[in-house]
């Protein structure tokens, strides 16, 4: 029996060449070259590399893909080339092929550590943050000292709400090398479990860094404005839009700070320049609250012809209407009212329940610093975002609300209303707070702006009281000082009972009424929103 016949593979001294032209930044000439010689030799799997060399070189991705698949037909046991080919097809953002050929290259060949970091990279850029974070840890198990794998890979924990964990790799980070960016990504990681003072810390070494970090000095003026130092955070909004005029998020902040301080011209002018987040109803607010019914009613007819998915607009609508005996065509949740759902948490029910216990020890002992609102009398709130914390209490009550809201979900099921029928598939708390209140204590009319669901988990409640109604939570279609030409708005007032939750659409005014016995009125506060 014949064997089969080798087909000859080029030799050094013909190959030798292309290398002198590569070598030499003659990368047409090497084109050239190796091209010519696979006429002769069409399946020598050293050719297509160099090819695809000479391509990938001159920016030529396309057809370097193309050489370098037709090697890996030849002989696809060469990791560094798979490698090679993930990282083309992420220039052409062909991300999921590029992931496909970073796994075959670190499966043929595990100790690639620049692999392993290409491959974390791709799958962060698709938010599939956990295994981001799998390829990253080989990638500095591999090599230690690789400062961009850490720093990415506090990014992932970070987006995982695996906040504890991002902040040691970011400190481990910076033991490796000092840098602005990753001090700033540590500072908003502290911000959110709560820790502000550390947080100011971490911006401060970030402008020590880079002193023109526009987006640190918009953050130091959140963080300082939380902790009620009000004069020093303008002065930071202020100096981030001297950096940077147009920096969206430093015209937000320095809107609401306007906002919240009365200053509502001042406020329309910066949520403008912003085009950021909701700026388009906050400038509705500040029209409707300053009385210019004309260029309100102008710009909410405009807004009004997208997708009814705003509850804040659905706020503003409503009360127009309501106030202006309109029609209300916003379809987001025409009777909020309707939708306030009352349920409970059985867990906290139990004689001497233990979860309860836990969570009130927590909330007192906590390494968590208040967040300054004017909106709370008598009484304290926490800053960040709770159950993003590590207190394995937070963690289960967050579990257990996540029910609650399925429940919720499954109740209004059948409603035809955008409320419903876009209703958050995935639960992402955009912000979670306890509320501590003392005697006297309340919360005045307000909206969360930022929610799609809001809600309130009862841990302690006053129990000596005058009037049934103190302590209780009263929901409206008006508040907040809103303009009125009469008082025909709707309440609904609830005196929950410890381990109830009230939830509600964000669109819908709430507040606290005042409690005159010497008790403390204990709550964690939530807001849902839909999935990034």
């Amino acid at each position: 029996m014949k064997q089969p016949v080798q087909m000859r593979q080029p030799t050094q001294a013909e190959i030798q060449p292309i290398l002198n032209a590569l070598n030499s930044g003659q990368l047409a000439i090497a084109e050239t070259t190796a091209k010519t010689l696979l006429k002769t030799f069409p399946k020598a799997f050293v050719l297509y590399n160099l090819y695809g060399n000479t391509l990938a070189g001159q920016n030529k991705f396309p057809e370097a893909v193309a050489a370098f698949r037709k090697a890996l037909d030849i002989d696809p046991t060469v990791g560094e080339l798979h490698f090679n080919l993930g990282t083309l097809l992420t220039s052409l953002n062909r991300t999921d092929e590029a992931i496909t050929s970073y796994k075959k290259a670190v499966n043929l060949k595990p100790n690639l550590t620049d692999a392993h970091y290409n491959l974390g990279a791709a799958l962060q850029s698709q938010n599939k943050f956990e295994q981001a974070a799998l390829s990253y840890q080989k990638a500095i198990a591999l090599e230690p000292g690789f400062f961009e794998a850490l720093v990415n890979l506090g990014v992932v924990l970070q987006e995982q709400s695996k906040l504890a964990e991002a902040i040691d790799v970011y400190r481990r980070a910076l033991t490796i090398q000092q840098d602005a960016k990753v001090y700033f990504n540590m500072g908003t990681a502290l911000k959110n479990e709560g820790r502000l003072g550390d947080a100011v810390e971490s911006y401060n070494d970030a402008l020590a860094l880079n002193p023109n970090y526009a987006e640190v000095h918009s953050n130091m003026g959140e963080v300082l404005r939380d902790q009620g130092r009000y004069d020093e955070s303008v002065q930071f909004y202020k100096q981030a839009l001297a950096l940077d005029p147009s920096l969206p998020v430093a015209n937000y902040s320095y809107a609401v700070y306007l906002y919240d301080s009365g200053d509502l011209a001042g406020a329309l002018t910066h949520f403008q320049r912003s085009d950021y987040a909701d700026w388009q109803e906050r400038s509705l607010y500040c029209l409707y609250k300053t009385g210019r019914f004309d260029e309100f009613k102008q710009g909410l007819d405009a807004l009004k012809t997208k997708k009814h998915l705003s509850p804040f607009l659905a706020t503003l609508t409503g009360h127009y209407a309501e106030n202006f005996a309109t029609e209300n065509d916003y379809n987001f949740c025409k009777n909020p009212l309707d939708f306030v759902f009352h349920t409970e948490v059985k867990e906290l029910k139990v004689d001497n329940s233990e979860l309860l216990a836990e969570l009130l020890k927590d909330i007192k002992l906590a390494d968590v610093e208040k967040k300054i609102q004017g909106r709370l009398i008598n009484g304290d709130q926490s800053s960040g975002n709770l159950f993003k914390r590590e207190e394995a209490s937070f963690r289960a009550i967050g579990q257990l609300i996540e029910q609650a809201i399925d429940r919720y979900r499954q109740t209004f099921a059948g409603e035809k209303c955008e409320f419903v029928k876009s209703f958050p598939k995935k639960t992402e708390f955009a912000s979670s707070w306890f509320v501590r209140m003392q005697q006297g204590g309340h919360l005045t009319s307000h909206i969360h702006e930022d929610g799609w669901v809001s809600g309130a988990l009862y841990l302690s409640l006053p129990t000596d009281k005058k009037h049934q109604d103190e302590g209780s939570i009263e929901l409206s279609t008006h508040g907040d000082d809103y303009p009125k030409k009469h008082d025909d708005f709707p309440t609904k007032t609830i005196a929950p009972a410890v381990g109830d939750i009230v939830m509600f659409p964000s669109s819908v005014f709430h507040r606290t009424i005042p409690f005159s016995s010497n008790e403390e009125r204990i709550c964690i506060a939530f807001d849902l929103k839909p999935a990034s």
